[in-house]
């Protein structure tokens, strides 16, 4: 009886998360091949320039440099506490005896059962782990720079803008997933209430996610100005 119960659950929140996955599987080959046409992409060229330009004029914009970076680590900073504190709670809510694991009365759909509300909570613990170990990393990415950037030119090169550049790629990388992460958390909270908010609120998310990933749209001529003036253009892996 409980299986039939959690049929919902079975098909409309793997579907939700498949088409949430789906959607940055895509982004990331865009990423890859037509990275000026994503923010990632654009944002990624930006800060390899203002690496370069950083280091070149090192003496006047040292003190510049080390307050963006630190405003960055600070954003990062309160998205692993947010994780951290929140994963905190959701095992406590798991190891109580409250009442808010048992079964919600107002629950519209989906199963109830002592199996499914623990592996709702789980699945939000497990997803706000790993958001708090993708902006620490990324934390330990930034300190690195926020040091070197500031290290005067070395005779054998080691110390290049080309090495900090890729340091500071990988730490907004591990801060973009840890992001990422923390969002789609938001839909797996309201599995609580039923598989079909889960449902709803990926497929919300997605068209969200959308407009504020991509700098042009794909509408004709304007998506082919985007491939033509931007093709050939490196970009870092994210």
């Amino acid at each position: 009886m409980e299986w039939r119960r959690c049929y919902l659950d079975v098909i409309l929140v793997p579907l939700g998360f498949m088409i949430c996955m789906g959607y940055h599987i895509w982004l990331w080959h865009k990423v890859r091949t037509q990275p000026l046409s994503t923010i990632i992409g654009t944002n990624s060229n930006g800060r390899r320039l203002w690496v370069s330009a950083i280091m070149k004029d090192n003496e006047k914009k040292n003190i510049l440099a080390v307050q963006t970076l630190r405003n960055t680590i600070m954003g990062a900073t309160l998205m692993a506490t947010t994780s951290i504190l929140l994963c905190s709670g959701l095992a406590a809510v798991i190891s109580s005896t409250y009442s808010v694991k048992k079964p919600l009365n107002d629950a519209i759909y989906g199963a109830h059962g002592e199996f499914m509300v623990a592996l709702k909570y789980v699945t939000l613990l497990l997803i706000f782990l790993f958001s708090f170990l993708c902006h620490t990393l990324s934390i330990r990415f930034i300190n690195q720079v926020n040091f070197l950037i500031n290290c005067p030119q070395d005779n054998l090169g080691i110390v290049s803008p080309e090495y900090v550049s890729e340091l500071l790629e990988k730490g907004f990388a591990l801060n973009t997933v840890g992001n990422r992460l923390f969002y789609v958390a938001l839909p797996l909270l309201l599995w609580v209430f039923g598989p079909v908010l889960v449902f709803l609120c990926f497929v919300t998310m997605v068209p969200m996610f959308y407009n504020l990933d991509f700098v042009c749209s794909q509408a004709e001529g304007k998506m082919d100005s985007c491939e033509n003036g931007h093709s050939g253009t490196e970009f870092v892996s994210v």
